[in-house]
């Protein structure tokens, strides 16, 4: 029952009891009771003022129980987070203020709503933007050139392992500093510095630089590029730093393979040139002189033909365009055929081989005519680089713990120096001291060290000392 029904049958009773009492004081009065008006009016007061107290108590029970479910209700929606309506039974006495408090809340829910779905939508961008900058970092991380991103402030924001390698840093403990701060070249910052600052100009640009590593100087290709936002404005700088020290290198063997190839050429080319042309000549008056001119021109052309059959097989290797048929065999057996062709080029400068050949059931597989090309270049060298009345010592042996067979050239020769020994597998590389002593094209250690370790997986190795010799040796895998 709403307090305005309540208010409303209050007065009707009250309204009631009046006129009951006014009417029973009048039939008193009429009949001559005036002896009771006075208590008769005391009653009615009575009467009156009670009921006006309940009314009172009734319209602030009411008006509580009402200001207490508006309470209540508040709670909730502070509770749940929820915007509802205000719904009181208070009759008229509170609309004036649920009435407007239900229009704003009302206006909330509705603000709240947008907000919600607005803060999905960010939720969603927000996810995408994570996603997008997880894949980001992964192809950074994942490429092999040094990477560096920077803010507009020139601080570290990202960099790849590459980078903390190269400069020595860790991006745990770097992240958001100033680059001057972990990185030692100059140069590098002021290029990041300059390319941040030209805001009107987001091109890319590239440089080649000098970087000093631990005392190595390596040369980098540095590609730098801005990070544009919408508004053009410079967001950061993307460096990637591409180590071209190799590719310099090998741009210069090339050259120089070129060149050393081209005088390999022209030596024995000059000498067929030369004797063809005294020939021609009629500057050969004797058989004797011409024989002698014919054997240089055979020699020549045999020494131009190993020329560019040794570069052709290198080249074949090295590209992997070479056919490598296997097949086992004993290196014993390979050895002896070596040294039966060598031995007329032995006994010419008197020089003693020695041979140390383990039994013949030892067997490897491999191409045997590689094999055979690399004994053949190993124990000539030996010979052209022993003196006059020396020793070459061939041992092939084999390791069954390791499980390899072993094929070893020792000789009596000038030996090597120390500074010679990492080059002298390299194309065209003779060592100065004993290049007058033999001829040569220098390839043919190039050859053998293809054949063993590019082609058949081995191990070539050499001990030298000027002065004592030299030993030659390589392994290959037996057969089980």
């Amino acid at each position: 029952m709403t307090t305005a029904k309540r208010l409303g049958l209050a007065s009707v009773a009250l309204i009631s009891i009046g006129a009951s009492s006014a009417y029973y004081a009048t039939m008193m009065a009429l009949k001559g009771y005036s002896t009771v008006r006075a208590g008769m009016n005391v009653l009615v007061f009575t009467l009156v003022a009670v009921l006006t107290v309940l009314v009172l108590l009734l319209f602030w029970r009411s008006l509580h129980q009402g200001i207490r479910t508006i309470a209540l209700q508040l709670e909730n929606m502070a509770r749940n987070g929820q915007v509802g309506l205000l719904m009181a039974d208070s009759g008229g006495e509170l609309m004036a203020i649920t009435r407007p408090v239900n229009s704003f809340l009302t206006a909330t829910r509705k603000r709240m709503e947008e907000l919600q779905a607005r803060n999905k939508e960010l939720e969603i961008e927000l996810l995408v933007a994570a996603a997008e900058k997880r894949h980001t970092e992964a192809i950074i991380f994942s490429i092999s050139d040094a990477v560096i991103v920077t803010n507009k402030f020139d601080e570290l924001m990202l960099a790849n392992e590459a980078a903390e390698k190269l400069f020595g840093f860790r991006l745990s403990s770097v992240l958001r500093k100033n680059i001057d701060q972990f990185i030692n070249d100059g140069t590098l910052i002021r290029l990041i510095r300059e390319t941040r600052s030209q805001e009107r100009n987001l091109t890319r640009k590239v440089f080649e630089h000098l970087i000093d590593r631990k005392g190595a100087p390596l040369n980098f290709s540095i590609t730098l590029s801005c990070i544009a936002l919408p508004n053009d404005e410079v967001a950061g700088v993307v460096v990637v730093l591409h180590d071209v020290t190799r590719e310099h290198e090998i741009a210069r063997m090339k050259t120089d393979f070129v060149s050393n190839v081209s005088h390999e050429l022209k030596t024995p080319l000059a000498s067929i040139t030369a004797y063809t042309e005294m020939l021609m000549d009629g500057e050969a008056a004797d058989e004797k002189t011409r024989r002698e001119f014919y054997e240089i021109i055979f020699a020549e052309t045999n020494r131009l033909n190993r020329l560019i059959e040794n570069i052709l097989n290198i080249s074949r290797i090295e590209s992997g365009a070479v056919k490598v048929i296997y097949e086992t065999f004993s290196l014993t057996a390979v050895a002896k055929q070596a040294i039966e062709i060598l031995s007329p080029q032995a006994k010419a400068k008197q020089i003693r081989i020695v041979e140390r050949l383990a039994p013949v059931y030892h067997q490897v597989k491999a191409d045997r005519d590689m094999i055979h090309q690399a004994v053949l270049n190993l124990l000539s060298n030996a010979i052209k680089y022993t003196p006059d009345g020396g020793t070459v010592t061939v041992s092939v042996m084999s390791d069954e713990r390791r499980g390899m067979a072993i094929c070893e050239f020792s000789d009596t020769g000038l030996g090597i120096s120390q500074e010679d020994l990492p080059r002298i597998f390299d194309k065209f590389y003779r060592v100065k001291s004993t290049s007058k002593m033999a001829k040569g094209t220098g390839l043919g250690l190039t050859l053998v060290k293809h054949i063993i370790e590019t082609v058949h997986d081995g191990k070539l190795s050499v001990v030298s000392e000027p002065g004592k010799g030299s030993k030659f040796s390589f392994e290959l895998p037996l057969l089980n």
